[in-house]
């Protein structure tokens, strides 16, 4: 399961990602991620954070619960292969609800690589002329 460390809680974390993160989307899951630059008032222990947006669109409430389930388990995976100071926010679309883990795991997966395709787990980005380096 995912640790509480890694996940996203507060409005204003979510709004932040999906607002000024890239985005990716693939056949049952929108993933949004954004990195944060190191700095003095951001630096965080633990690792990456994850939110989950599981609407009603996806099923009745059994069935959202068992697809964020699915997707905290998936992202418990991840997590070690991501930088530090990301923060990623999943959207399952209903089609989510019928696929099978292994296939959403591909798809987060493949949209991760997408978005984040130079991150190291190792490197959190740095701050550099206002860039992410």
């Amino acid at each position: 399961m995912l640790p509480e460390p890694y996940r996203l809680h507060h409005r204003a974390d979510f709004s932040r990602t999906v607002r000024h993160g890239r985005r990716v989307g693939r056949h049952d899951l929108v993933v949004h991620a954004l990195l944060t630059p190191v700095s003095i008032e951001n630096v965080r222990s633990g690792g990456p954070r994850f939110g989950l947006i599981v609407s009603k669109a996806v099923g009745n409430a059994v069935v959202r619960h068992r697809v964020a389930r699915r997707l905290r388990h998936i992202c418990a995976g991840v997590a070690g292969e991501l930088p530090v100071l990301a923060d990623i926010v999943i959207r399952a679309l209903p089609g989510a609800a019928t696929v099978d883990s292994a296939e959403l795991d591909r798809q987060l997966r493949s949209a991760l690589r997408r978005l984040l395709p130079e991150a190291s787990p190792s490197e959190p980005p740095t701050l550099e002329s206002g860039r992410l380096s």
